[in-house]
């Protein structure tokens, strides 16, 4: 079951990689909520060693280099996505070590070594949260820092219709596996509770941070209609859209 996700999320990433180019990207962590320049999660990157988890594009990872960090790896499940990046990422003047993998295998990473681990709206793609949050535990540095963003979990519970927000979708308390079509592209992955998420990292040896749920001032200051749309700035005026983690490994 799990290698089928696996394989059928890998051949709709190649298929779509091209049509998600540059999009995602740090400084932005995800739907209409705070960057990094209002959040500042990230610690002065000088020097650093870090790892992108579903790099994509490229675009975070030159976001870090541009930002003084020394060492820039990444991996993606998707071919094509590491294809773009690699090229991307030359182009501007950075020779990463990206590597074509699910985030489920260690592969060639190496323990103990980064300083700063991020991954953005990428790791809730994992099919093994638990395999997923030890293996980057064990490539970061004692003292090093996690930061990654993913949906809300009650995003996928909440139905916009007739002006009103109403929770009836799927049921919050159930870490299921969910399929669907991605840009015409079918993908599954799982939805998770938030103390599925905390407890995970607890476990590894993370201490949290920071959480942040929240909106961006500027939408929230913004008049904005209804919408039935899933990523709309009218949902996000009453709930967050995404939610980010700062943790670092004890």
């Amino acid at each position: 079951m799990i290698n089928n996700v696996l394989m059928q999320n890998k051949q709709s990433w190649n298929v779509m990689a091209d049509t998600w180019f540059g999009t995602m990207a740090l400084p932005a962590y995800g739907c209409l909520i705070p960057t990094e320049k209002e959040l500042q999660l990230f610690p002065t990157l000088d020097g650093t060693k870090v790892l992108d988890i579903g790099c994509g594009s490229g675009h975070s990872l030159k976001w870090c280099g541009d930002n003084g960090a020394s060492e820039l790896w990444g991996i993606d499940i998707s071919t094509k996505q590491i294809e773009n990046a690699q090229r991307f990422l030359l182009e501007s003047g950075y020779d990463a070590k990206l590597f074509d993998s699910p985030m489920e295998e260690r592969g060639h990473l190496p323990e103990n070594y980064f300083d700063v681990v991020y991954s953005i709206y990428a790791l809730g793609w994992t099919v093994d949260l638990t395999k997923t949050i030890h293996n980057i535990a064990s490539s970061i540095k004692k003292g090093g820092i996690l930061i990654f963003s993913w949906d809300h979990p009650l995003m996928h519970c909440v139905t916009a219709q007739d002006n009103k927000l109403l929770l009836e979708g799927c049921n919050y308390l159930n870490d299921d596996m969910v399929s669907f079509e991605l840009r015409g592209n079918p993908v599954t992955l799982q939805s998770r509770k938030m103390s599925t998420w905390i407890n995970a990292l607890a476990e590894a040896g993370f201490k949290i941070e920071k959480l942040v749920e929240e909106t961006s001032e500027e939408v929230l200051a913004q008049e904005c209609e209804f919408s039935t749309k899933y990523y709309a700035p009218s949902r996000a005026k009453k709930m967050p859209l995404s939610f980010v983690v700062k943790a670092s490994k004890l």
